[in-house]
């Protein structure tokens, strides 16, 4: 058990303090999107999610296993308004079950928009795409219960007349104890740089720190998640001037998040409903999404997310919903198959 402290205090040191927001932040933002609909309906991010999808290979390396041998994964996300959104990986085992490779891309499409040039005359219409390959490699470290893992990236970004290329690293390490049905990870993502920026102008990569705990019930077929996102800044909330409060003088007193409503922004719980039978419900909530995106006064269940799974054969197909606000959200549809 000593191992787990270890590798909890090696991911907390990685934490900063930071006093700013992450949005707008990074360029490719779209490298942290959920990878699946059983990781959209789990709350967005996860890295605990130890199954045969290859998928979560892109969430966290740390979890290729054999059980991924020969399996492909294949989902789309139809997300807000012309966007389209998909991944698709692949898993084959090089090393008698203890190292095993996997192959996967994301890509995006922002779809067209309408051109303008500077004194609003309009233009042609242009569009924007960007896309990920990455190639993942885990083992299990000798004598432990802990697997390493890395994805190596290649990302490509064209939006209207600019381009952008760049590499990325992911590392993620995960402890997996059978007796306790146990899973305790941590990944560090988008560890990279720009090779060509856009316009010669140099952006940050969206790098993430995340760590995550996940458990199976002893007594019921339930397997909750703990995750908690964006540990490299510790202040991600923000003022919200539409919740600024005015009395009957004229004063107003700003909106203050505080310790607690901060502290929860990191966190985004899940759980899974027969996580290891032919039919299984999730379900998930990501207090960040939720709070940002809440509307005074309106319950438009912000952050809450659900999917279903269903195996057929050698084909299991899963669909998720995330509800954003009364005006956005997205359905998330996915296929695994044994080849």
């Amino acid at each position: 058990m000593k191992h787990i402290f270890i590798f909890l205090i090696i991911i907390l040191g990685m934490i900063r303090p930071s006093f700013a927001q992450i949005g707008g932040q990074n360029t490719y933002q779209f490298l942290n999107l959920p990878v699946s609909p059983k990781i959209s309906a789990l709350g967005g991010k996860n890295i605990t999610s130890y199954s045969s999808d290859p998928a979560n290979a892109l969430a966290n390396p740390a979890l290729i296993n054999f059980e991924m041998h020969n399996q492909m994964s294949a989902n789309y996300m139809n997300y807000f308004s012309d966007i389209n959104y998909g991944t698709a990986s692949y898993a084959y085992d090089v090393g008698r079950r203890t190292q095993m490779i996997q192959a996967g891309v994301t890509y995006i499409d922002y779809g067209s928009f309408d051109g303008f040039d500077e004194s609003g005359n309009p233009t042609a219409k242009f569009g924007g795409q960007e896309a990920a390959l990455s190639i993942g490699y885990a083992r299990r470290i000798e004598r432990t219960d802990f697997y390493v893992g890395a994805n190596l990236k290649l990302i490509s970004s064209k939006l209207e007349q600019y381009s952008s290329f760049a590499g990325a690293l992911d590392l993620g390490v995960s402890y997996i104890y059978s007796e306790w049905d146990l899973v305790v990870s941590g990944v560090v993502r988008n560890i990279g740089t720009q090779f060509k920026p856009f316009n010669d102008v140099r952006e940050t990569m969206p790098l993430e720190v995340i760590l995550g705990v996940s458990q199976k019930l002893e007594k019921a077929p339930i397997r909750w998640h703990i995750t908690l996102e964006n540990l490299q800044e510790w202040n991600i909330a923000f003022r919200n001037t539409a919740r600024d409060e005015e009395d009957l003088s004229g004063n107003i007193t700003p909106d203050d998040p505080g310790f607690l409503n901060n502290a929860l922004r990191h966190a985004i719980l899940g759980a899974e409903l027969f996580p290891d039978g032919a039919f299984s419900v999730q379900i998930g909530y990501n207090f960040r999404r939720g709070e940002e995106l809440r509307i005074q006064d309106q319950r438009a269940f912000s952050g809450l997310t659900g999917g279903v799974s269903i195996r057929f054969n050698k084909l299991r197909f899963s669909y998720s919903y995330a509800q954003f606000n009364r005006a956005a959200s997205s359905s998330f549809f996915g296929l695994n198959i044994e080849l």
